[in-house]
């Protein structure tokens, strides 16, 4: 596979992910719209699996938005680090997520301590 196919199948599971969580939307819930596995999404994302152009537009009517913002951009960037498969990055967005729908700032504040601490250790 050519330098640019890599990149640009790169950018599409980016623009899965991104849009995906913009929408809240778990990959678990993605898969079951689309009728997959969420083991398949997350491939998706990473880039370990191309999407095809079916699969492309339902993931687009899904997500609410059109085929081209898959690919806006692709040509001007340069390439990320790749993604991590679920794991860490799955546990942070849940981690995130739990964070913000805490409302006491007194709270918030003391986690964010305590969460510099551990991570020092």
């Amino acid at each position: 596979m050519s330098d640019l196919a890599r990149r640009v199948d790169d950018r599409v599971g980016r623009q899965i992910r991104g849009r995906r969580n913009n929408l809240g939307m778990t990959q678990e819930q993605l898969a079951k719209a689309l009728g997959i596995s969420y083991q398949q999404v997350q491939k998706y994302e990473t880039g370990a699996n191309r999407v095809s152009a079916g699969r492309l537009h339902k993931i687009a009517k899904t997500l609410g938005i059109g085929i081209a913002h898959f690919f806006e951009g692709a040509d001007d960037e340069t390439p990320p680090p790749a993604l991590e498969h679920g794991g860490k990055k799955r546990s942070t967005v849940e981690l995130v997520r739990s964070f913000d729908e805490i409302k006491q700032p007194a709270v918030r504040s003391a986690l964010v301590g305590l969460i510099k601490v551990l991570g020092r250790s």
